[in-house]
């Protein structure tokens, strides 16, 4: 996915884990108004082939691709916000000079050590089991379960978007490997640029990721909690997310 919208300053979206640009079409229009919205798949999902085997799509790797993308693109160094995982890319743009302002809505990565793996698979299971996710897919209560993990009101997702999501998490080829290795690393705050402007919101109905650890976060970086909203708040409460981000990206161009 490449969708450009807008005019302004730039701003790009990263969406999270087993997801695809499309989580950000609530807040797209939102942020038109006043920002150049800018939309890319992380490679391996929605649109984009996944990195090269020899590449371990680390989130410093996922951003060095969409660095490059961007550039393909014309784009140079843009405000960037982020969701979970593309919250943790978002920041590593941001170490490499490539972005203006990082926003990272509940980031990955700034737990005190690596997570590991999961102890049950339900996504190997969803993907055996993908007749009867599609079927329980037509039924609105079922849906509003799986996409409870994620959303505080479920409700909000149409019935479309929300099959979408779940079958682009079932089908991402870059999903495993990228799932592997954000649980085996964790975001180092050493070294990293004071002067860039960060935001980390942590969303307060967050089922997924807890507080990022105070020691995780980049100097300097704002703290705020999104009230009301789950781990990907862009349905829950699209004006409050937009406003964040505009508040995040609302500061000089990087030169």
């Amino acid at each position: 996915m490449v969708l450009r919208k807008g005019s302004g300053k730039p701003l790009l979206l990263i969406h999270g884990l087993g997801a695809s640009g499309n989580v950000w079409a609530p807040v797209v229009d939102l942020l038109a108004a006043e920002r150049e919205a800018i939309v890319l798949d992380m490679p391996g999902f929605g649109d984009e082939p996944a990195l090269p085997e020899a590449v371990e799509p680390t989130a410093a790797n996922l951003a060095a691709a969409l660095v490059e993308r961007c550039r393909e693109l014309g784009i140079e160094r843009p405000h960037v916000a982020g969701n979970s995982l593309g919250a943790w890319v978002g920041l590593e743009m941001g170490r490499a000079g490539a972005a203006a302002s990082v926003t990272a809505i509940s980031p990955a990565g700034l737990w005190r050590a690596p997570i590991g793996p999961r102890q049950r698979d339900f996504r190997a299971w969803a993907q055996q089991a993908r007749p009867l996710v599609l079927l329980a897919l037509r039924v609105p209560a079922l849906r509003r379960r799986m996409l409870a993990t994620f959303a505080a009101h479920p409700e909000r997702i149409p019935a479309a978007a929300g099959r979408e999501l779940v079958l682009g998490w079932l089908d991402a080829d870059g999903y495993e490997g990228a799932n592997r290795a954000m649980r085996e690393h964790v975001f180092d705050p050493s070294g990293y640029p004071p002067e860039l402007p960060v935001t980390i919101a942590w969303c307060e109905l967050d089922r997924l990721v807890g507080p990022p650890r105070l020691e995780r976060r980049p100097p300097g970086a704002r703290f705020l909690t999104l009230p009301g909203v789950g781990h990907t708040p862009t349905w829950d409460d699209p004006e409050l997310v937009a406003a964040t981000l505009l508040d995040g990206s609302a500061v000089p161009a990087a030169t």
